[in-house]
């Protein structure tokens, strides 16, 4: 049986032991230690302008020690994710809450990074990049910077709820590619969850940065908007593995298997032999190839490869109702880089696909293969309400509008 608060937390997260609600008590008073290193900085976070939840801010004791609430249902019982480069906090000035991260000062990930925010690039509507809204050094570390991120939720948290929210999920992603492609920066681990989205207007009074579906101040579940009803901006987030390779370059290889997603066939051990046919004139004595060793490969075709996987295990394959993309994901996954499409013609594919997708057709939930067919018409009977129902209100908007400007 655990017994160190290590123990205890590990089992946990293992799922192979039930903890104790005295275990839990125990494990929520101890800061983690990565939850100990923010604290450390609080200070320093705190001269910046920014402020930690109580949790972790110096001389911290937990807030049910005194009331006797049960630890799982106080915010300060909230434990910062195993993530330690990343913590949440609020910008004091505007009330704003932000992600801070931490990065080395001369790495190419904060340079990566504040490249594609420029004035002018951040100004481009298909710039799909998590806004850096700032970025500072640590007071003793010089060779340490932190950037200051908004404070954005996983893409499926919630849900999707009709065919219309996915497609213009992809419109943006798709469009974002694009831009990054043509700004000559890879990302290289483009997945589903190195993908979040900005939902300030399905979130009119915000959420709890790690309890999501809670109020920011933890006094209960949080409403919102649905997605189909607002101005959501989706953007790809972590540019850790990111590669930037200037035109002057010309087409340069990258060598390298880190990343979420492991079906690429490039960050496969046998990725030189069966590339050994498709190389041509390009060869592994590139130079960026020859920097870490290994085969090298496109990063431009990884990043279409893992997008249209992306596609493949998040959409097409649970659902029904959205083999459309199909052609599309056929020819993004190809093994050989080669045969994919750029980003641009990937966009074009599949802005030919939408056009053919019906107004009824998007107006559908998301239908699972299991679905039971009486559960699919009822859900279906239900969105196609609501369509018309919000269709009823916009004529109705326009009609009171021209009747006011009428008199």
């Amino acid at each position: 049986m655990p017994r160190s608060v290590t123990d205890i937390l590990i089992a946990t997260v293992r799922e192979d032991y039930e903890a104790t609600p005295e275990e839990i008590a125990l494990v929520l008073t101890t800061l983690t230690p990565w939850e100990t290193k923010w604290r450390d900085r609080h200070e320093m976070l705190k001269e910046e302008g920014y402020e930690l939840r109580p949790r972790l801010r110096p001389g911290w004791k937990a807030s049910w020690l005194e009331s006797g609430a049960d630890p799982l249902e106080c915010e300060d019982g909230e434990v910062l994710p195993s993530r330690p480069m990343l913590v949440d906090a609020m910008h004091e000035v505007t009330g704003k809450p932000v992600y801070i991260k931490e990065v080395p000062t001369d790495g190419e990930e904060l340079r990566i990074a504040q490249m594609l925010v420029q004035e002018e690039w951040a100004r481009d509507p298909r710039n799909h990049c998590v806004p850096l809204m700032r970025v500072f050094k640590d007071h003793k570390d010089p060779n340490t910077s932190y950037m200051v991120m908004p404070l954005l939720r996983p893409v499926d948290n919630p849900r999707f709820v009709t065919v219309k929210e996915i497609i213009k999920f992809v419109d943006q992603i798709l469009e974002g590619l694009v831009f990054l492609h043509e700004k000559r920066v890879a990302h290289r681990d483009c997945v589903l969850k190195n993908i979040m989205m900005d939902a300030d207007a399905m979130y009119l009074q915000g959420f709890h940065p790690i309890e999501l579906e809670y109020a920011p101040d933890y006094s209960g579940y949080v409403k919102y908007v649905p997605r189909s009803a607002a101005k959501v901006k989706y953007y790809f987030v972590d540019f850790g593995i990111s590669v930037h390779i200037p035109e002057s370059l010309g087409s340069m290889l990258v060598t390298g298997t880190f990343g979420r997603d492991r079906d690429p066939p490039e960050l496969s051990p046998d990725w030189g032999k069966r590339n050994l046919q498709k190389r041509g004139n390009r060869s592994s004595s590139d130079p960026s190839a020859a920097e870490e060793g290994g085969e090298g490969y496109d990063p431009f075709k990884l990043d279409i490869f893992i997008i249209g996987n992306m596609l493949r295990r998040e959409f097409q394959v649970p659902f029904s109702n959205l083999d459309f993309f199909g052609p599309l994901v056929e020819k993004m996954i190809q093994p050989f880089p080669d045969n994919r499409p750029s980003a641009e013609d990937a966009l074009k594919q599949w802005q030919g696909i939408r056009k053919s997708i019906s107004m009824i057709h998007r107006q559908w939930h998301p239908r699972s293969r299991e679905e039971h067919p009486i559960g699919s018409f009822v859900l279906d009977t239900i969105s196609l309400h609501r369509f018309f129902m919000s269709c009823a209100k916009s004529v109705a908007k326009r009609v009171a509008k021209v009747k006011g400007t009428e008199a």
